[in-house]
């Protein structure tokens, strides 16, 4: 059984910087495409970036409003993928979730392409 569980989330002022980190567990962690989404109240699940491994090549894609701020991380040795967030914004609070597939070739940016996900992680932005 799949289980990924978020951690790191918490409240930061506006310019400051998060790590959100996400332990896999229930399956061979490397063959993965794993994500980042996010969803603020009112607000429809977003991508906000994803990585996969092909061969010893590591591939990330991120969104257009993280680009230059966020980056994308993963550790295949020890199951876990990271999310480093610099020059944090207010409207980039949110509940973040860790997404995983299997299945997927490419990374994808549509929840729904996401088989597995963790319970999410609360990032609060101040002003």
């Amino acid at each position: 059984q799949v289980q990924l569980v978020e951690s790191g989330g918490g409240l930061v002022q506006a310019g400051g910087s998060l790590r959100l980190s996400c332990a896999a567990s229930g399956r061979t962690f490397s063959n993965s495409v794993m994500g980042w989404f996010r969803q603020a109240p009112g607000k429809e699940r977003e991508f906000v970036a994803g990585i996969r491994r092909i061969s010893n090549t590591y591939y990330a894609d991120y969104a257009d409003f993280v680009k230059g701020r966020f980056t994308i991380s993963r550790d295949d040795a020890k199951n876990t993928v990271n999310l480093q967030m610099n020059s944090l914004k207010p409207e980039d609070t949110a509940v973040y979730y860790c997404a995983a597939d299997w299945s997927l070739r490419l990374i994808a940016r549509s929840a729904r392409d996401y088989d597995y996900w963790g319970q999410g992680t609360q990032v609060t932005v101040s002003s």
